[in-house]
């Protein structure tokens, strides 16, 4: 099944893919190939290397996936997906990602310079919980201390309780599109999904309330007329520049 398919080069999976709304229901589908892209998925750069995210796999013959398409508002990309990936941001789990990370770099740091151990240590024991603790008023005082530091030196300033959770969900996207183009290069097609019912789907999949759906993407074999016209992009003079 998967020497029939047409393996793409990177700049052609780019190319070549789209967002396409409705799936062949009848074309094979090795749903192995979705195991696999989400194992390069995981390899995509993400903040601090915490990888806050899961993938949660509901394909065609999971029982769930009816009526997860149907909490998708019943679109077409989710009807006719041979298998949907609900993206998951899990910030609730930066403990023990914090932990395995410290884990890691104290092993791997083992008979090198004591000064380095001591600095990457440092960052998962001490600045990691200052950033992604949370109590009330703790974000407001991590902004006025961004703000005090930055009066003196350069400083990061997205350290809010805001910032921290688009940080979460920038590291998931990065993974899920990673994901995308490894299915087109794969010869498959996908479409991200935003639009759906992120309470209900939480409470279908047996998900913890701390999380958030990211997106949900549709993976199958495209049909043509699941392409709804053709692609249209800002011009690029637009959104490169150069300073």
């Amino acid at each position: 099944m998967r020497n029939k398919l047409q393996e793409l080069g990177f700049f052609e999976a780019v190319e070549q893919r789209r967002s396409v709304r409705i799936f062949d229901q009848t074309a094979p589908f090795d749903h192995s190939i979705v195991q696999k892209c989400l194992e390069a998925a995981i390899l995509s750069p993400n903040s601090s290397n915490l990888q806050l995210y899961n993938f949660v796999r509901v394909p065609e013959t999971s029982p769930l996936k009816n009526q997860l398409a149907k909490l998708c508002m019943g679109q077409k990309a989710a009807t006719t997906a041979r298998e949907l990936v609900v993206v998951v941001t899990r910030r609730d789990l930066w403990k023990s990602h914090a932990k395995a990370n410290y884990d890691y770099i104290k092993k791997s740091y083992e008979g090198k310079p004591d000064k380095k151990q001591k600095q990457a240590l440092s960052y998962y024991d001490k600045l990691i919980p200052k950033l992604y603790s949370y109590y009330p008023g703790w974000s407001l005082i991590k902004k006025l201390i961004a703000w005090w530091v930055g009066l003196k030196r350069p400083m990061v300033r997205e350290v809010g309780e805001t910032e921290v959770r688009i940080s979460v969900h920038k590291s998931a996207s990065l993974a899920a599109m990673t994901f995308m183009l490894g299915m087109k290069a794969s010869g498959y097609d996908t479409c991200p999904m935003e639009g759906h019912d992120s309470k209900r789907v939480k409470k279908l999949l047996n998900l913890p309330s701390s999380s958030e759906i990211c997106m949900i993407i549709g993976c199958g074999k495209g049909l043509p007329e699941g392409v709804y016209g053709e692609r249209f992009r800002v011009p690029t003079v637009e959104l490169i520049k150069e300073s």
